[in-house]
């Protein structure tokens, strides 16, 4: 078994090219040496996209025969054959929409992205179903069709990748750019969201011309061989535009999996779109912030999911007081100030989680602080409480924020809410972060929020702001459920 987080070495094996222009480094120097030929290479990959495929299929086939069963039971009796045809349509339909197919561009192979297009093979599905009768489709009939085709294919899609996953070991992938980037992505890989690692570095020197053939791509062919990669991760910024042109095709060549990793989406986020201008492609980057129209919408998703959810979590809201005033006694809510929307302060809720006198002891417990740079976090408090130590772990002290959320100092989904000496720490453009309401969940706590270094963090805001939509909010905050159940929050 080779070991999936490697370690990068100064002195690892620098070959120079005959032409100058490479200077790879390969980090990891477990890999068996010519273990792989490049073609047992792109086999291996090819299989790889193959399985991803087949099982997606296979889970959508029996997400939708699931669902036609479902469908039968509002008239208590099978449905005609000629129902069955909803299951080619289904695979059809989703091979039109590139479900099939995306995998294999991909690194992070998520499901939830993938909602819209399955809303619309489901909603076809159904459209199609009633159009080919004869059995009486009703309304209701049709409605849980449509429902259990959406649900049964995102939950079937996200069991099959997990299963593929954890038959196929992770995908191997070689980067060509600066150190600095190397260890970056790095760090991004080793979370449980991407099966991958990254096996080695190429740094490519600007100088000369590149002409795309010849001891260049012999030597990056031997590169993947040596590393055994399944894709090369390629930082456009190395080469100038033409020559990274000629780069990307001798990869492609090579029959291996490419992404690039371009340093402008940093700033612009992923709102863009594509305009093509008779062969030349310009992207259109969204104006930054929200309008007052989205930021209505915003708004309004946040009372339809608080109140709601205040009613429903009123009595276990309760049952904590309770907890919390029989294990500590002393006051049952925690109120910090914390800087929101605009820079203005508020005070945030949260069930008391510590002693009383928890402020006055974080100076001295400084020395033991365990958070990213810039955050103040002890992975084992001594200042928590017994019942406090189970609501961190649940994130189940962060409800009374639903209280922030009504009053309009908080949103469900937003900026992390930092207290003042940490925003003090954020400069320049950074703090344009501030142009939406703190959330009770975001990104950054998707991430981690303590494993978080806070300049990275501050990024991952702004990204925020700079990408907002609707469907966003609803991604992050169905992200979040999986997040706390699986305790990865402490």
């Amino acid at each position: 078994m080779l070991r999936e987080e490697l370690d990068v070495h100064d002195a690892t094996r620098t070959a120079q090219a005959r032409t100058g222009r490479f200077e790879p480094r390969l980090v990891d120097r477990t890999a068996p040496r010519g273990a792989l030929s490049d073609t047992r290479t792109i086999g291996e990959v090819q299989a790889r996209d193959r399985r991803y495929r087949r099982t997606l299929a296979a889970a959508d086939i029996l997400a939708t025969l699931v669902a036609l069963g479902l469908a039968a039971i509002p008239y208590g009796r099978m449905l005609p054959a000629m129902a069955l045809l909803a299951v080619p349509l289904v695979v059809g339909a989703a091979k039109v929409a590139g479900l099939y197919d995306r995998d294999e561009l991909l690194i992070r192979k998520t499901t939830l992205d993938q909602a819209p297009q399955l809303l619309q093979v489901a909603t076809l599905t159904a459209f199609g179903v009633w159009l080919t009768g004869p059995w009486p489709a009703g309304r209701l009939q049709l409605l849980v069709l449509w429902a259990a085709l959406l649900v049964g294919t995102l939950v079937a899609r996200r069991t099959a990748r997990g299963i593929v996953a954890r038959f196929v070991p992770a995908e191997r992938c070689l980067f060509v750019g600066d150190a600095v980037d190397y260890e970056r992505l790095r760090g991004k890989l080793s979370g449980p969201s991407a099966h991958a690692t990254l096996v080695g570095r190429i740094a490519v020197r600007m100088a000369g011309d590149y002409e795309g053939s010849g001891d260049e791509v012999e030597e990056l062919g031997a590169a993947i061989a040596e590393t055994q990669a399944h894709r090369v991760i390629i930082e456009p910024q190395v080469l100038p535009a033409e020559e990274m042109l000629d780069f990307v095709r001798a990869v492609k060549d090579l029959g291996m999996r490419v992404s690039l990793l371009p340093r402008v989406l940093d700033v612009v986020g992923t709102a863009v779109e594509f305009d093509e201008l008779d062969g030349t492609t310009v992207l259109g980057v969204r104006r930054f912030g929200l309008t007052r129209s989205s930021l209505l919408v915003k708004r309004a998703f946040d009372l339809a999911v608080a109140i709601p959810a205040l009613l429903v979590l009123s009595p276990l809201m309760a049952l904590l007081a309770l907890a919390i005033r029989v294990d500590s006694g002393g006051p049952v809510f925690f109120r910090q100030i914390r800087v929101g929307r605009d820079g203005r302060p508020f005070r945030i809720w949260k069930f008391r989680t510590m002693v009383a006198d928890a402020e006055q002891r974080k100076d001295e417990l400084r020395k033991l602080d365990a958070g990213a740079d810039g955050l103040f976090k002890l992975r084992r408090d001594p200042r928590t409480t017994r019942v406090g130590r189970l609501l961190r772990q649940s994130s189940l002290d962060e409800l009374p924020q639903l209280i922030n959320v009504l009053r309009g100092e908080m949103s469900i989904v937003g900026p992390r809410p930092l207290v003042v000496d940490e925003d003090a720490q954020i400069k320049g453009w950074d703090r344009r972060r501030l142009h939406l309401t703190p959330g009770m969940t975001g990104n950054w706590q998707i991430a981690g929020s303590g494993r978080v270094p806070l300049q990275e963090m501050v990024k991952i805001d702004y990204l925020y702001v700079a990408g907002w939509s609707l469907w966003l909010d609803l991604k992050i905050l169905l992200r979040t459920v999986p997040h706390v159940f699986a305790r990865r929050g402490v």
